[in-house]
C-alpha cells in the first residue's frame, strides 16, 4: 500500500491479483449470487483503494482493512435496496436437505447456497469467519459490532445449518 500511494502501478497489480478472487466470492455470496453485482462491487473496492490509498493504516492488517471496505459496500447496498431479511426462527420447521450421494464440492455449494436464507449480517459473519479465516475480533472490528454479537451470529448460523443438514451430523462437523 505504501508503494501504491507513491504511484507504483505494479503494487496495485499485485494487490489485485492477490485478493480479486476472494473478494469476488464474498460479493457473489453477499449479493444474491449475482455475477454482475459481484464484478461491479469488486471494481468499486479497488477503485476506492486507488482513489484514497492514504486511508490505509499500516499498523493494521491490509486484508482486514480491505474486507472492511467490502462489508461496508454491502451494507450500503442493502440500505439502498431497503432489503431486510429476518433471522430464521430456529424452532420453526426447516425443510431438511434429504440425503443423496453428493460430492464434497456439491455439499459445500449446498451449504453456502443455504446461507441465502439468512440475514445479510449472519451470512457475512459466517463467510468472513469460515471462508476467509478472520478471527472473531477482526470481524467485530470490520462490522463495528461487539465480539459477542459476532459469536451469537456464528452460533445461530451454525445451528441453522446443522438442523438443515442434520442427516450429515456424523459425517461433517459444522
Amino acid at each position: 500500500m505504501q508503494q501504491l500511494s507513491h504511484g507504483n502501478q505494479e503494487a496495485f497489480n499485485q494487490l489485485y491479483d492477490r485478493y480479486k478472487d476472494r473478494l469476488y466470492y464474498y460479493f457473489y455470496r453477499m449479493l444474491g449470487n449475482s455475477e454482475s453485482l459481484a464484478n461491479d462491487f469488486l471494481q468499486d473496492v479497488f477503485l476506492k483503494i486507488i482513489e484514497k490509498p492514504e486511508r490505509f493504516n499500516p499498523n493494521y492488517s491490509f486484508k482486514t482493512w480491505l474486507f472492511s471496505i467490502a462489508c461496508n459496500l454491502c451494507k450500503n447496498e442493502y440500505r439502498r435496496r431497503e432489503v431486510r431479511k429476518t433471522t430464521p426462527n430456529l424452532n420453526a420447521q426447516i425443510d431438511p436437505i434429504l440425503p443423496q450421494a453428493v460430492s464434497k464440492e456439491e455439499l459445500l455449494n449446498r451449504i453456502f447456497d443455504s446461507l441465502e436464507e439468512l440475514s445479510a449480517e449472519h451470512r457475512s459473519v459466517f463467510l468472513l469467519h469460515y471462508r476467509e479465516g478472520f478471527a472473531i475480533k477482526e470481524i467485530a472490528n470490520m462490522l463495528d459490532v461487539a465480539p459477542g454479537t459476532v459469536k451469537s451470529r456464528l452460533y445461530t448460523t451454525r445451528n441453522y445449518l446443522a438442523k438443515k443438514f442434520q442427516y450429515l451430523k456424523d459425517e461433517i462437523e459444522l
